[in-house]
């Protein structure tokens, strides 16, 4: 198994023994614990699904009172592994590639210029009023209508993102934090799912 479920504490530094400062993503990582194998045969797909954070059976809805847990995250692949077995931080070790997904920060309703990085539409000069942070013409004579892709404004982040080749740093087994080298998708607190690269 070479998966795990984890949630981002923060950013810090570290040093090493010549005085060089590495940014790194403290992650709380697992215990997490197999809650269900998926099979070809009964769901058309091979997997296994992933509890983290244990929480009481009255905070659960019905469907899910065999599963008490905050967060549930499913894998695709075929593993060897067993219902109800244990994952933890004892699966990686300092050095090792991972990479990390997890869901970017929600920026909310964003104009072109922060969205896409526009420069605005037109000179600022010559009579141009109220034009500096607008998109431009979004269309054309044929076929008179806006097409399909085009940049405009609208809702921005939130997205699912993957970030790979980062080097886990440091792993306190005690109390299941890893520290990986880089910065990492999401808000603090968020969940992200963390890989090692074979």
């Amino acid at each position: 198994m070479n998966f795990i479920i984890g949630k981002k504490l923060g950013m810090r530094q570290i040093f090493d023994e010549k005085g060089k400062a590495f940014p790194v993503t403290l992650v709380e990582a697992g215990p997490c614990d197999i809650t269900q194998i998926k099979t070809e045969e009964s769901d058309g797909y091979d997997g296994i699904q992933l509890g983290f954070e244990k929480i009481k059976e009255s905070k659960v809805k019905k469907p899910l009172k065999k599963k008490p847990y905050r967060h549930l995250k499913e894998v695709k692949g075929k593993f060897e592994s067993s219902l109800g077995d244990k994952i933890s931080v004892e699966i990686f070790n300092p050095g090792d590639k991972v990479r990390v997904r997890g869901i970017s920060k929600g920026k909310g309703f964003a104009g072109v210029m922060k969205r896409w990085n526009f420069s605005g539409a037109g000179t600022s000069s010559h009579g141009t009023k109220h034009n500096d942070r607008k998109g431009g013409s979004i269309g054309s004579m044929y076929p008179q209508r806006v097409m399909k892709g085009r940049k405009m404004a609208g809702r921005m982040g939130a997205n699912s993102v993957t970030v790979k080749n980062l080097e886990i740093v440091d792993i306190d087994k005690e109390k299941d934090i890893i520290a990986i080298c880089g910065a990492l998708p999401g808000k603090k607190g968020g969940i992200v799912i963390i890989e090692k690269i074979c």
